[in-house]
């Protein structure tokens, strides 16, 4: 498949791993890069960037193709060492930085002089056209379906895509709500050039999660995420389990709360150990609402030749309801 994406990736294929927190590691990465997509590690899953170095390093003796890091700009009073992140990233030789959260400007420059292609992930069409203008290589739109931090504007991917599509000029990735060929078919026809994927990728054999973890994905239905955080203009999906439902009763109650009270709940290192245990129940597990269309834990390798085979196929068909010129997809 050649799209702008691909051309800029340096991949087969134009599907990206986004970068999950406790997820993005080598062995994911190095899957999805060794099966003709981008793999991306997540530096602030690594405790320091001496680390990431050490993270990159394992993940270059697992594929010899292109992968990215992922660099998550936080609203936080004490951010990481983001820059010293980043100049692991640059001494490792990575393609490709992914920036999420905060604007990246102040990165960008630095990375793009280094040789790294930046790709920028937001939740609304006027936080696009802002990084473009800051100068990243290409954006990745994320709809309002999609696991993590939607933003607050609440617009499905339906409607954000090909608003994304007609305004920004340079290459555009979809994200979220994303798990089959046919969503790609949909991808590519709403204006984007490739697709990035989170949730779909956990519920694979090298994600490093536990399996008890996947297969809840694999069992739950569409309606079975929820919105987090929403009180403090924070949102964020998450699967359906206890500790989400908690939050929410907090959130809700006559005066609510603040984010002191629901730290205990939401940590990250509660949530990194109930992915690592496989107790569902004990933290937060990020999902998006394409856990609806997850049905097996297929290696990476598998599930991207199917995606692409099943995009292929879509499209065709599609063509070849409106009369276009006949030709099998390859």
């Amino acid at each position: 498949m050649h799209t702008r994406v691909t051309a800029l990736l340096g991949t087969r294929y134009p599907i990206i791993q986004g970068g999950m927190q406790w997820v993005g590691r080598a062995e994911l990465a190095a899957a999805v890069s060794n099966a003709g997509g981008l793999g991306v590690l997540t530096a602030l899953t690594q405790p320091t960037p001496d680390a990431l170095a050490d993270e990159i390093a394992r993940c270059r003796r697992l594929t010899d193709q292109p992968f990215g890091v992922n660099l998550t700009l936080l609203p936080t009073a004490s951010p990481p060492p983001y820059e010293a992140y980043l100049d692991a990233a640059i001494a490792g030789g990575v393609r490709v930085l992914e920036t999420a959260g905060r604007s990246p400007r102040r990165f960008i420059d630095k990375a793009k002089a280094a040789g790294l292609v930046v790709v920028h992930k937001c939740t609304s069409v006027r936080h696009a056209l802002s990084a473009e203008r800051d100068g990243v290589d290409a954006v990745s739109i994320d709809g309002f379906e999609c696991a993590g931090h939607p933003g607050e504007d609440d617009v499905g991917g339906l409607v954000l895509i090909p608003a994304a599509a007609r305004q920004v000029k340079i290459p555009l990735v979809a994200s979220g709500g994303i798990a089959d060929g046919r969503g790609m078919a949909a991808a590519l026809a709403l204006g984007a050039e490739g697709i990035n994927m989170g949730t779909r990728f956990c519920a694979t054999v090298e994600a490093p999660i536990h399996p008890r973890i996947k297969q809840a994905l694999v069992d739950a239905g569409e309606p079975q995420t929820r919105l987090i955080f929403r009180s403090l203009r924070n949102t964020g999906r998450v699967l359906d389990n206890a500790v989400s439902r908690e939050v929410i009763a907090r959130e809700t109650r006559p005066g609510g709360c603040g984010y002191e009270e629901l730290r205990p709940l939401v940590a990250g290192a509660r949530g990194r150990a109930a992915l690592e245990a496989g107790e569902v129940d004990d933290g937060l597990v990020w999902a998006g609402q394409v856990v609806g269309l997850i049905d097996d834990i297929p290696d990476c390798a598998t599930l991207i030749q199917r995606i692409v085979t099943d995009c292929r196929q879509r499209l065709h068909a599609a063509a070849q309801a409106f009369g276009l010129p006949p030709g099998a997809p390859r």
